[in-house]
């Protein structure tokens, strides 16, 4: 049987399929706390292009994208002619290739994030920066799914990321999800410095079409409870760092 993106949800996660005020919202981040004018760009684990489609329309960059599944970077290669097939533990980029590097929810996939994270400072240049989105542990949902006495469900899961982690791993072995600490903690060995941190909550762009404004006024509230205490319960971090 062909194995569809959702067949890849429990190993790989889900890429972005559709440009919507999410995904809008994150590139503006990026292109705020790193250089894409006239940048050497690297999408870490691009999926199917979908960021960097959006970045080469809109920015003078040069553009590198590699992802973990053929099929997806198949369909990356019709906008992003430098897409290849890799790991993120081992990339095939020099030292000091890159001026941006984005990584968007991929980095709790990984088979070694301390790895990745070593490569992510290898190939940045130096004063060259990584902009990092990954799921925080203290979000009330795991979005990744869970397995139940041998079986994988697809779709958000409530209150599993707030287990001890030996109950949290066994529904959800297949997926990290990180604090604060534990997200530096994978690069406190290298020579970075961090530029910026924060939580951040989603776009909701699901549920704002089943509820309607209310959802809408919702996700404003939200996002005003970023850089508060409050945020402890964002979707996501965001870190962005710079090689010295």
């Amino acid at each position: 049987m062909t194995k569809n993106h959702s067949d890849l949800a429990a190993k790989r996660g889900e890429p972005s399929y559709v440009w919507r005020s999410g995904q809008e919202r994150r590139l503006q981040m990026i292109a705020r706390w790193a250089k894409l004018n006239g940048a050497r760009v690297l999408d870490s684990g691009g999926g199917n292009g979908t960021y960097a489609s959006q970045i080469a329309r809109r920015y003078d960059a040069e553009l590198d994208l590699f992802e973990i599944e053929f099929a997806r970077v198949q369909e990356a290669l019709d906008e992003t002619p430098h897409a290849l097939v890799a790991a993120s533990e081992f990339t095939p980029y020099a030292d000091n290739s890159f001026d941006t590097i984005i990584s968007n929810e991929v980095i709790e996939h990984t088979d070694d994030d301390k790895a990745t994270a070593r490569e992510f400072v290898r190939t940045l240049k130096i004063g060259g920066r990584l902009v990092l989105f990954c799921p925080n542990r203290w979000y009330p949902f795991e979005q990744h799914g869970h397995y139940w006495r041998g079986e994988y469900h697809f779709g958000n899961t409530p209150l599993i990321n707030y287990l001890p982690d030996a109950m949290r791993d066994k529904l959800a072995p297949h997926v990290r999800t990180y604090t604060k600490r534990g997200l530096l903690r994978l690069f406190e060995d290298e020579p970075i410095k961090v530029v910026h941190y924060a939580r951040i909550f989603g776009g909701y762009d699901n549920l704002i079409p089943k509820l309607g404004k209310s959802m809408e006024v919702a996700r404003s509230m939200l996002y005003k409870l970023e850089n508060t205490p409050f945020d402890v319960m964002g979707l996501s971090h965001f870190l962005v760092i710079e090689r010295l």
